[in-house]
C-alpha cells in the first residue's frame, strides 16, 4: 500500500516538474521568436528635393510589401541629414542629392557603397509670367534683382556655384538657404525675384513657379546616391526599398517627377 502511494506521489512530482520545464522552455523561446519576427517601421532620410517622388515611392512600396511599414520620411538638406547620421541617428535608407554630401557618412562608417539612382539639373525659378523678364544667368547679377541661393555646403548650393562659375557670373544673394525647399518657398512667396533650384522643384510647384533653363545647365548635373545604413534597424526592409527605387517601377515614378536616369 505504501509502495503504491510512493509511486503515485512520484508520478505527480514528475508530471509537475515536466510541466515546469515545458513552461520554462516556452517562456525562454518566446522572446527570441518575438525578436526574430519583430517588424520595425522603415526609417528613410532623404534630400529635400526628393520629397514628392519619395512619398509616392514609399506609398507604392508599402502596397507591394505590406510586411514592411514605412515611417514618415525625414526630409532636409543632405548636409544636415549627414550630420544627424554621423551623430548616431537611427536610419535604414539614406538618399542624398549628390555624391560629395555622402562622403561624411561613408567616412564615419555609417554606410558603405552607394548606388546612383537619379540625376537632376538646375533651373532659374521665377514668378509666373516672369515679371522681371529674366532670360539667363547673367541677369541674376543685376543689383535690381533679389536672388536667393542654397548655401554652398549643400548640394543645390554646390551645383549653383558650379553653374554660375561656368558662366562667369557673380551673384550676391539676399539669402543662402540650408535646403532647396526654402529657396522654392521664398520665390513662391514673393520674398525673392529668382532662385536657382532643381528642375524637379519647378515641375512640382506647378503654376506657382516658372522655370528658365540656363544655356549651360549640363555643367552642373547632380547624381543622387542611395544606400542601406550599416546600422539599419530593418536591413531586409531597407534593401527591399532600395531595390524598389532602382527597379523599373521606381524609375518610372522618379521620371514622372522630372528626374533623369542614373
Amino acid at each position: 500500500m505504501r509502495s503504491r502511494q510512493r509511486r503515485a506521489a512520484a508520478a505527480v512530482v514528475s508530471t509537475a516538474v515536466a510541466a515546469l520545464l515545458l513552461a520554462g522552455c516556452s517562456n525562454t523561446a518566446s522572446p527570441q521568436e518575438d525578436s526574430a519576427t519583430a517588424s520595425f517601421p522603415l526609417v528613410i532620410f532623404a534630400a529635400a528635393s526628393l520629397q514628392g517622388s519619395f512619398d509616392e515611392l514609399a506609398e507604392e512600396f508599402e502596397a507591394e510589401h505590406p510586411e514592411y511599414p514605412v515611417d514618415p520620411i525625414v526630409y532636409d538638406g543632405s548636409q544636415a541629414l549627414a550630420t544627424q547620421i554621423v551623430d548616431g541617428a537611427d536610419v535604414d535608407v539614406i538618399a542624398f542629392a549628390n555624391e560629395p554630401s555622402f562622403e561624411p557618412v561613408t567616412d564615419a562608417g555609417a554606410a558603405d557603397e552607394s548606388t546612383i539612382f537619379a540625376t537632376n539639373t538646375l533651373q532659374i525659378a521665377v514668378a509666373p509670367g516672369n515679371p522681371k523678364e529674366i532670360d539667363s544667368l547673367s541677369d541674376l547679377a543685376s543689383d535690381d534683382l533679389s536672388v536667393v541661393l542654397c548655401a554652398a555646403e549643400v548640394p543645390c548650393g554646390a551645383a549653383s556655384h558650379t553653374l554660375l562659375d561656368d558662366a562667369g557670373v557673380s551673384v550676391t544673394p539676399v539669402s543662402e538657404e540650408t535646403n532647396v525647399t526654402s529657396v522654392v518657398t521664398r520665390v513662391k512667396n514673393g520674398e525673392a525675384d529668382a532662385g536657382l533650384v532643381y528642375a524637379t522643384d519647378v515641375a512640382a510647384a506647378g503654376d506657382t513657379l516658372e522655370g528658365i533653363t540656363p544655356a549651360n545647365a549640363d555643367a552642373a548635373v547632380n547624381r543622387y546616391p542611395v544606400a542601406v545604413s550599416n546600422n539599419a534597424p530593418s536591413p531586409e526592409a531597407a534593401k527591399a526599398f532600395v531595390d524598389y527605387v532602382l527597379s523599373d517601377a521606381g524609375q518610372k515614378i522618379l521620371a514622372s517627377y522630372g528626374f533623369g536616369a542614373p
